[in-house]
């Protein structure tokens, strides 16, 4: 075939070994003028590429130099994520990357990401097991090791849950999103792929009798997370607000309560931070009487083991420490609520489920949903009543009663306490991190 150049295509030419390029001139995002290229073994495939390119140079910038999936997901991590998002959620975006995204696609160029590579990405995202993938097995010292690493055919076979494959597919989608609006691509091909959502799963919590019986022996036994596991139930905090806490948090005077810091342990480091989940998670609450009632007995607690400390003591203001004044772990804090489940002889749950028998004690005392939310914190009525609230039995509602005697609350069976009552939803729990 000729060089020659056809009629309207005059930045079409020879290139190396037979082949042909093209260049358009096009806007950057920055604003300069600049040539872009494109390449092709024949001059029709040539062609075809300027046409696009040409097209997509009439429609507004065009990016001359692409990263690859890698190098923006680094910078988009560096200049977006961290910046913009809380600590945690930083971090766990920065490890869905490094583990589940970068490993399969990072040597991408980000305009040459197709459906397809995420398709098969994600296919094998979710038969992978990631204890060979990440080497869990073989950094285990040689005595240690259990299943991968030991010998072949002991693959432990832990691939990721279906609710891990779609976060990583949420974190790539995310990015890809603000590329498009850097105007690095034209489209979010992750956005295209139509993923099956994971089942949530429904949790177990708590039954009136169970909460009643586990504060009751907490009490008993002089806990000294005793108030912690109050504020839990009654009021539905979520472990890092409880952990996050601060005296000057708590009024005694107004009877209330202010949330606006928890405390993570986040790459390392033990940070105390503001809550800024939504507006609506820093809230002040009021106190009911057996907040009132178990916080001034930690108080009173905290200053005799400071007594004891001595020197030693740690001047921090958190309502809940170490014997030394310094904050709790949120690990250990989980691991004293396990041991106290079974000190009590009830269900273990997770600390984050207490939520939900919360929201269900609320229900069942027939306080209002719009009330409920608002003590619980969420930003949409939807999540009250649809994830958290569980429909309360007869043998709920019965064991209120004992429930509001154990706790220093009313009875529910008055009716004038049901209705007017909604911070006295005499005990209970809430939701997330």
């Amino acid at each position: 075939m000729s060089g020659k150049r056809g009629n309207g295509e005059g930045s079409i030419y020879p290139y190396r070994n037979g082949g042909f390029a093209a260049y358009v001139w096009v806007t950057t995002p920055d604003g300069k003028r600049k040539r872009k290229y494109v390449y092709g073994k024949t001059r029709p495939e040539v062609h075809e590429k300027w046409v696009k390119l040409h097209a997509e140079a009439t429609k507004g910038p065009v990016a001359t130099k692409v990263p690859t999936l890698e190098q923006y997901l680094t910078y988009w991590q560096r200049e977006v994520v961290e910046p913009n998002l809380r600590p945690l959620t930083a971090a766990t975006y920065e490890t869905i990357t490094r583990l589940h995204i970068v490993p399969y696609l990072g040597g991408k160029r980000l305009d040459r990401l197709t459906v397809r590579d995420l398709r098969t990405w994600l296919n094998r995202l979710a038969a992978t097991c990631q204890c060979c993938a990440q080497g869990k097995d073989a950094a285990r010292p040689e005595k240690r090791r259990r299943c991968c690493a030991k010998e072949k055919g002991r693959c432990c076979g832990k691939a990721l849950s279906a609710r891990s494959v779609n976060d990583a597919r949420t974190v790539l989608r995310s990015a890809l999103g603000n590329a498009v609006l850097e105007e690095l691509i034209a489209k979010n091909v992750a956005q295209l792929i139509k993923v099956k959502r994971p089942r949530r799963k429904r949790p177990d919590p708590w039954s009136v009798e169970e909460a009643c019986h586990f504060l009751e022996r907490a009490e008993a036994e002089g806990d000294y997370l005793y108030a912690a596991y109050v504020l839990v139930l009654v009021l539905g905090l979520r472990k890092g607000e409880v952990l996050g806490l601060t005296w000057s948090d708590v009024n005694f005077d107004s009877g209330e309560l202010r949330i606006a810091h928890q405390l993570q342990r986040v790459r390392r480091q033990l940070l105390h931070s503001d809550v800024a989940k939504t507006e609506a998670s820093e809230a002040v609450l009021p106190l009911p009487d057996v907040c009132i009632a178990a916080l001034k007995a930690r108080k009173e607690a905290q200053q005799s083991v400071e007594r004891a400390a001595g020197e030693l003591w740690n001047d921090s203001d958190f309502v809940f420490t170490t014997r030394y004044g310094t904050p709790i772990e949120p690990r250990n804090f989980t691991r004293e609520f396990e041991r106290r489940c079974g000190r009590a002889d009830v269900r273990v749950i997770r600390v984050h489920d207490t939520r939900h028998t919360c929201a269900s004690l609320l229900a069942a005392l027939d306080v209002h949903p719009r009330i409920a939310m608002q003590i619980l914190r969420h930003s949409e009525i939807a999540v009250t009543m649809e994830v958290y609230t569980h429909v309360p039995s007869a043998e709920t509602r019965r064991a209120l009663r004992k429930l509001g005697t154990a706790l220093g609350g009313q009875s529910p069976q008055e009716p004038e306490a049901q209705q007017g009552q909604t911070e006295e939803p005499s005990g209970e729990d809430q939701q997330e991190s």
